[in-house]
């Protein structure tokens, strides 16, 4: 099993390049968490964890965001992010999941969810 701190150079390398084809939802996202904008916290985007790329993570949190566009609804897709999830919660990483389109349409709402997950003493169930 991959530790936390993933260094693989094959996934960095896609790492870079998911970075440069950010979807909207995810550009829209970094704007708002980019730069600890978010009382302080820093986030990592397309970030390597444990064999995996994650969209966005905040190491000190321990929490991890991935935004899932429709091709997440389906069964097989959802299996895999089923098992990606447990997989990033054995090495102690929370896994938040929001849908594209509720980004899009209620960036608001998203970040005050983000930001309790972020400040909750007792760490929320993923959906």
């Amino acid at each position: 099993m991959l530790g936390r701190h993933d260094r693989s150079p094959r996934l960095k390398r896609f790492a870079r390049h998911l970075r440069k084809e950010s979807t909207d939802a995810e550009r829209k996202l970094w704007a708002l968490l980019r730069d600890g904008q978010l009382d302080g916290f820093r986030f990592r985007r397309q970030h390597t964890i444990g064999g995996y790329i994650v969209d966005f993570a905040c190491m000190k949190a321990n929490l991890v965001i991935e935004l899932d566009g429709c091709q997440h609804m389906d069964a097989a897709n959802a299996a895999y992010d089923a098992q990606r999830t447990l997989h990033l919660e054995e090495l102690n990483m929370r896994v938040l999941r929001i849908a594209d389109h509720e980004m899009l349409k209620h960036p608001e709402a998203v970040v005050r969810t983000i930001y309790r997950e972020l400040t909750a003493e007792e760490p929320s169930p993923s959906p």
